[in-house]
């Protein structure tokens, strides 16, 4: 019997052992209950938040360092972090040397406070790295929503859990863009669409992207919760005027983009992505090299791929597509607000019946995911009656301004739902059809 007592704490001492590589909250997520439970293969397809940090100029940091001081200060770091992902309901799911990527399987809305508590724990971390002689650090943090796939990869000798998705690139790409604006987070247009209610958080739209291997771009958004008590409020004072700027950019109205540019940093003189879209004009004007994506005469095309096999939902969509190539053609036209009225009416008319037959579907069918495209839809249906009262109240807002945001509010929608989520749907409507 004491042999048999000693086996077992020592099988209980080496599935510890081993949770410390696989988390023991990633074993559940795939329904199992220890790791001796998991097999290679064993997966399972969810919708969670991906976070990426990183360490700012770790290279030039560690340089200076042993390599046992090196070793010590990268783990009283990860230490730190690890704690305040944990809180928010994430699980590490590897270290990158300095880099940590991170998943939350909650929603949206935990990855993002916990991305700006790791930004608070930061603050007290370099308050005692500089009573120690320590320089501070600093950090950038990149959060991309979406569809994956968490399961068990490797060979008979070597299994390691992982997540497969294109999301996880995403993640990765928007975390770099942090070093290029000097901000510490941003987050893709998945995200922003999946907070329950981003008017909480202080957000403002900074870019498109061009992600390898994608045809179509990416929206990626500033949280600037964590910034300066002073530049915060300065920055929301702005916020109108710096995303004007940045359709102006965007549309290649260099002038008119720098006079609101000049603005915003008169404001906030610290505002390091109005700094950077003003040395683009600059560039702009010395060079005639545009630094963006393109977008705002892209004409986005319907493709087959994209049908899902309902006659009506299918019809549906090609009118969204149609109505997106609309406003392209509106942008060339001076005093034609005729698109922009069509689109607002046709909007209202999608929200409630093109939501509601695609929701009907996926009940009928029991689709797994029902719970994800209704959210989805309420938060669309949000931000298009925001978008229709900004236009009523008619805030001394700039007619291309408002053609722009319409474009980036469509053409988000077909990139993050149409060609996506309800992609998915259509690979479940074939593979019902033949069962």
């Amino acid at each position: 019997m004491r042999d048999m007592d000693e086996g077992d704490k020592s099988t209980e001492k080496i599935i510890g052992a081993y949770s410390s590589f696989v988390p023991q909250e990633f074993i559940r997520l795939m329904g199992k209950e220890k790791i001796t439970d998991v097999s290679l293969g064993d997966h399972v397809e969810m919708t969670m938040t991906i976070l990426f940090s990183d360490i700012r100029d770790f290279t030039s940091i560690s340089e200076n360092m042993t390599p046992k001081d090196n070793f010590a200060f990268i783990n009283s770091y990860l230490e730190r972090m690890e704690s305040v992902i944990a809180r928010a309901g994430g699980i590490i799911d590897k270290y990158i040397g300095d880099a940590i990527m991170a998943l939350f399987p909650i929603d949206a809305d935990s990855a993002l406070k916990g991305a700006i508590n790791m930004l608070k724990e930061l603050e007290s971390y370099n308050a005692e790295r500089e009573q120690s002689g320590y320089k501070p650090i600093k950090i950038g943090i990149g959060l991309n929503t979406g569809l994956m796939m968490l399961g068990i990869i490797g060979g008979r000798h070597h299994m390691e859990s992982t997540v497969i998705s294109d999301a996880v690139n995403l993640a990765s790409r928007i975390e770099s863009m942090t070093k290029n604006y000097m901000t510490p987070i941003l987050i893709s247009e998945h995200t922003y669409y999946s907070l329950n209610d981003p008017s909480k958080y202080s957000i403002r739209f900074i870019d498109r992207v061009k992600v390898k291997g994608k045809e179509q771009c990416q929206s990626v958004y500033e949280v600037f919760d964590p910034d300066e008590p002073l530049l915060k409020e300065a920055k929301k004072k702005t916020r109108a005027i710096f995303e004007q700027a940045l359709a102006h950019y965007h549309l290649k109205k260099i002038p008119e983009a720098m006079e609101l540019l000049y603005q915003c940093l008169n404001a906030a003189p610290d505002d390091s992505v109005a700094r950077v879209y003003l040395e683009r004009c600059q560039r702009f004007i010395e060079t005639g090299i545009h630094e963006s994506s393109g977008e705002a005469g892209l004409v986005v095309h319907w493709d087959d791929s994209i049908a899902i096999g309902h006659p009506v939902i299918d019809e549906q969509h090609r009118n969204l597509f149609e109505q997106a190539n609309g406003l392209v053609e509106a942008m060339g036209k001076a005093d034609d607000y005729s698109q922009l009225n069509n689109l607002i009416e046709f909007l209202s008319d999608y929200v409630v019946e093109h939501f509601a037959t695609e929701e009907k579907l996926m009940k009928d069918i029991d689709y797994p995911f029902l719970d994800l495209q209704v959210n989805q839809h309420r938060q669309f249906r949000n931000h298009f009656m925001s978008f229709k009262e900004e236009i009523k109240k008619g805030l001394n807002i700039q007619r291309i301004f408002l053609l722009f945001r319409a474009q980036i509010l469509v053409i988000d929608w077909l990139v993050n739902h149409t060609t996506k989520a309800d992609r998915h749907l259509g690979r479940f409507l074939r593979l019902q059809s033949k069962a």
